[in-house]
Parts: C-alpha cells; structure tokens; sequence
C-alpha cells in the first residue's frame, strides 16, 4: 500500500481540570514518518481507551509519566507493520504497542509485540481479555487476593473492561458467588443473566453497604475495587474475617481537584484482618505466561465472554474515552481506526 505523507493524531490541547471534556483535546495532521534503521511503520488499525489515561492527563508525577501538551497522547494499540527496517519483524505483521491515539506509529521494532492472530477469536482481544485487561483482573484476583475455590467475591464496575473478566475469571476459578455492582438496571441484567455473576446490584438503588449486604448475605472474602469511594467503604464493612481486598482503580475519584477522604471506620480493617493491596499490573510480568495458559483455555473453550463497545474513526477517539470515563460501554472500550 501506498503510505500517505500526513496522517491525523490526537494531541493533549489541555490540562483537565475536574472531569475532562471534548475542549481537552485536538485531533491533528501530521507527518508521517518514514522509519529508520530498526524501526516500523504501524497502520494503527484499532486503539485502547482506559481510565489510567485520566492520571497521565495531570502533570504530577505517578507510576507512568503525564502526557505533554501538544504532543499526541499513548496508549495500547494494534496495527499491521506496512513498513520495516528490522529483521525482527517483518512488513504485513501485525503488532501491538503503546503508540495509539495516531493513524500511523513509527517506532523501534523491539516496543512492537508480534501477534499471532489466529490465537484468539478477535484479534481485538489482545487489547481486552487476552491483553492487559485481562491480565489486570487475572492478577488482582490470583496474585493479589489469592482467590480460592468456595469463596464470595464483590468486583465493582462490573460491566466495565476489568470488572467483567474478573468475575467471570472468578466463577472459572470456582467461586462460591460472585457479586457485582454497576451504574444501570441494563448493565445489572447484563452483568447477571449474561457473564454468569450470582447477584448485581444498581449503585444507584441506595446505600451501596446496604444494597451489598443485601447480595452477600454472609459477607465477601475478596472484593476487587475498580471503584473506590462508597465501594470501598461498603466492602469494607462488609468482609469476612481475613478478607482480602485488591485496589485496582478508583474511577470514582479520577476527576477529584482535592484528594478523596479514605473509608469511614478503617477500625473494621483491624476487626476483620482484612488485608488491602494496591497494584500495578506491569510490576507482575512474570506471571504473564500462567495468565496466557488460562486464558487461551478458556478462549478455546469459549469459557469467557469478551464484549465490546466500538467508536468508529480518530476524530471520534476522545468522546470514547469521555463516554468510558461515564461508564457509556459494555465491556472494553475500543475505537477502530
């Protein structure tokens, strides 16, 4: 194909200040670059929207550095390599990086991961259930909660990206019962009658201490939070005994101008002897080919649902990631390029 010398990107205009909006961003031509020694041309076929990505908009120092101003943003994306320099990969291939948010990528062949697109359903899975999401709710639950086999489980966000592997990993993994929160009676009937969880409730619908009580009745050994806030506070409350609690993200609170107040009663911590873990899923690498095995089973045996939302074309990248910061998807949020 015939690679064009301008192609469109999307660039940080703005520093958000409280919840993000569409003034935020500028989707922008530029040149494409032709690669160098070692380097690809990626046709950035489709691009990943998360909730991290909200952390890296602020210029303040974390765990992944802040996006600059005027420049185009990063994030996972998959394309076919249409031009190489590099004996490692080779033209017609498709790849995985962390330069989305462009049409066309240029990068070092080594930042690029080679696919083998016949390992899973969608080749749209390696950014969501066979990728890092699936890898994050694989993590929190077996490596951070030590999940076992006739335990109750509480994942809030449970119709999001993260939440609806990780109950669904959870009933794999043999839990006894697994609840789920979400932010509409829709995204309740989904998160039960369709991924298979025991109970879900609308956070919506009261207290949400009361409404999880309600739907565990004797209390939650594992609650994975992609919530934070009442969510925390709720499961808190709500453990058993030596209870574990995996803090994988605190959507509640990203657009925060003050930092949030902790859980009321942090007693209940030392009552219960729960234990409380944050985590960053690029620390746990090396548990990277166990997940693999797992997921490629339940792939094969199509054991595990992976649904998505789609946003047609770069222009429409930023209100996807606005839309999923409002819980507007079902599933990953992806935006086909």
């Amino acid at each position: 194909m015939t690679t064009p010398e301008t192609a469109r990107a999307v660039h940080l205009a703005a520093r958000p200040e409280g919840e993000p909006g569409p003034e935020n961003f500028r989707v922008v031509e530029e040149p494409v670059a032709s690669p160098a020694p070692g380097e690809i041309l990626v046709r950035n076929r489709y691009m990943s929207v998360d909730p991290y990505m909200r952390g890296r908009m602020r210029d303040a120092k974390s765990y992944v550095p802040p996006f600059e101003l005027n420049r185009p943003m990063e994030g996972a994306a998959l394309g076919e390599v249409v031009a190489s320099r590099s004996e490692a990969v080779a033209e017609g291939s498709l790849v995985q990086h962390n330069l989305g948010w462009r049409e066309y990528a240029t990068l070092p062949a080594e930042q690029a991961q080679v696919l083998d697109p016949d390992r899973v359903p969608s080749v749209t899975d390696y950014l969501g259930v066979a990728g890092g999401t699936g890898f994050t709710a694989w993590t929190g639950l077996f490596e951070i909660a030590n999940m076992a086999a006739g335990e109750t489980v509480f994942v809030s966000g449970a119709a999001g990206a993260v939440g609806s592997a990780a109950g669904q990993m959870a009933k794999l993994k043999g839990a006894a019962r697994v609840v789920g929160s979400a932010g509409s009676k829709a995204k309740v009937d989904y998160v039960r009658d369709e991924l298979g969880f025991d109970a879900a409730f609308d956070y919506h619908d009261g207290p949400v201490a009361d409404r999880l009580a309600e739907s565990a009745p004797e209390g939650v050994d594992v609650y994975f939070d992609n919530v934070g806030g009442e969510h925390l506070e709720a499961a808190l409350h709500n453990m058993r005994n030596h209870g574990r609690i995996a803090l994988c993200g605190m959507i509640s609170q990203y657009n925060a101008t003050e930092p949030a107040p902790g859980p009321r009663d942090m007693f209940q911590a030392i009552a219960r002897r729960v234990r409380m873990q944050g985590f960053i899923v690029s620390d746990h690498g090396d548990r990277m080919p166990a997940f693999l095995d797992d997921i490629g089973t339940w792939l094969n045996e199509s054991a595990i649902r992976a649904d998505e939302t789609f946003a047609d074309g770069i222009e429409n990248a930023p209100d996807a990631f606005l839309g999923m910061m409002r819980g507007h998807n079902t599933g990953k949020m992806i935006v086909r390029l």
